[in-house]
Order: structure tokens, then sequence, then C-alpha cells
């Protein structure tokens, strides 16, 4: 019986192209963010086949990618489909308006009901850059589930203006959401950020539906003096202690020089 195989150009789905694809990772992957709005409201069907024994194994597996097709997981609760999807279709769909939080509709061939599903791993060849593997998640909409969200400064810092370097310290934050309010990234505001002042998650704004999962004390930016500029302050102190001491030293020797006049009078 013959194998069946997703076709090889599906009906486009209305989403931009990307220029290309990033690093093996879970969440982020710089060649396929979005930095608008958050939210992961946005739905995108993507249809896929479900593998059989025919297509499995690494010989197969190469001969799929050669066809334009990306093998990959749907994991649910208590099971693990082997799935085969068009790479085109696969890149359209992870670069839509929520990004790589987009919850994706799979439908498998021969079936009516969506698998909603988050994307939960990625691999890529590391030349072409070309998807080579891909892991969906199916989630419940009405459960909160974890993901790894990237942190953006917003704002400009005062300390900088004053000659302080603001350095990003955490990239990346633990948030807990239903699947349709898991935001793209955070936005930490330094538009308060003196120097020598240190932000923390507790500083963060809140975000409606949105539970932040790190250490409140977890330090993400801070406003620091760069060394040249502490070393010119440092050495503007001692001159002006310097000159102080000049002159209480003058002032020394004239009442001294004042004393000795006198004396010299009187005799």
């Amino acid at each position: 019986m013959p194998i069946a195989r997703p076709p090889r150009e599906p009906p486009p789905v209305r989403r931009h192209e990307p220029e290309g694809v990033a690093c093996h990772g879970t969440i982020l992957m710089p060649g396929l963010r979005y930095h608008g709005t958050p939210m992961s409201s946005d739905r995108v069907t993507l249809e896929v086949s479900e593998r059989g024994a025919a297509q499995l194994g690494s010989r197969r597996v190469r001969r799929l990618r050669k066809e334009g097709l990306v093998p990959g997981v749907l994991y649910g609760k208590g099971h693990a489909r082997a799935i085969v999807v068009n790479e085109r279709s696969l890149r359209t769909a992870l670069t839509g308006p929520s990004g790589l939080h987009a919850i994706v509709d799979v439908v498998i061939e021969g079936q009516t009901t969506p698998h909603h599903a988050v994307l939960k791993d990625f691999q890529r060849h590391p030349i072409r850059g070309t998807l080579t593997h891909v892991d969906f998640h199916e989630v419940r909409l009405d459960r909160p589930i974890q993901a790894t969200v990237s942190l953006e400064l917003v704002g400009e810092s005062p300390g900088s203006k004053q000659g302080g370097s603001v350095q990003l310290v955490s990239r990346e934050l633990q948030v807990e959401a239903l699947p349709t309010g898991i935001p793209e990234h955070v936005e930490l505001d330094i538009s308060g950020l003196e120097l020598g002042v240190t932000l923390r998650v507790e500083d963060l704004s809140p975000i409606e539906g949105v539970t932040f999962l790190d250490d409140p004390q977890l330090v993400l930016a801070t406003c620091t003096v760069p060394r040249g500029l502490t070393e010119l302050e440092e050495g503007a102190a001692e001159g002006e202690g310097e000159g102080e001491d000049a002159e209480a030293a003058e002032g020394g020797d004239a009442a001294e020089a004042s004393d000795e006049g006198a004396a010299a009078a009187e005799d």
C-alpha cells in the first residue's frame, strides 16, 4: 500500500515567510521571533501526516528531509505520535503574529478534529538553516502552561545620561499563563534606573493572567558606573582634598609668621 505523505504544495497559510531559521532551542529562536504585542491567541492550522513504520529510522528520515518534509512528534496525554509535515507550511505557521507562542491546530491527515498544541522543541540544519525536526505538545486551552519568554528593556535610563552603563543581566523569564495568554516577551521599564540602581523581578509591571515564576529578587538589569568614570571622580576628589590641605597649610604658615612678627615687636 502506498505511503501517505502530505502534499508537496499544500494550501498556503496566511503568514509571512521567514528569511532564516535560528538555532536549536525550545522556545526562543531569533530567526522566527515576533516583537509585537504579546499574546498567542492567534490560531494557525497545520496539516500533518502520521508516520508509519516505513517512515521511521535515520535513512528514511533523511529521505523525507530531501523531499522537503520535516519529521516530528506530537506529544499528548499518554501518547506520542510520529508525524511528518511540509517544511514550508511549518515555517509559515511559526512566523505569524504570535510567533513561536501561537496555538497550532494540528490536523492529522484523515482526521477532522484538530489537536491544540504549542511548539515544544525544534532543530535546524547547521549549514542550510532548514528545519530538520519539530516537537509539538498538546494543551488544553482552559489550563495554564509554563513557558520561557524573552525580556526586553523599554525607556531611557537617567543613569545612562550621566555616563552609566545599563546591563541586561537576565535575558529570559519563566512565566505561567493560559496557552492563549503566554506573552511573546516581557518589558522592563528602565526610565527610573539611576546610577548604581538594580532592577529585579519584583520591579516588573504586572501582566493580567500571567504569573512570574522566577525569584522576585532575581536581578534583571543594573546601571553601573564605568571604571574610567569612577577613576576620574576619585582623581577629582583627591585633587580637591589636596587643595584643601594646601590651603590649610598656607593658613597655618601665615598665622605662625604673624605670631613671630608680634613677638619681635614686643622685644
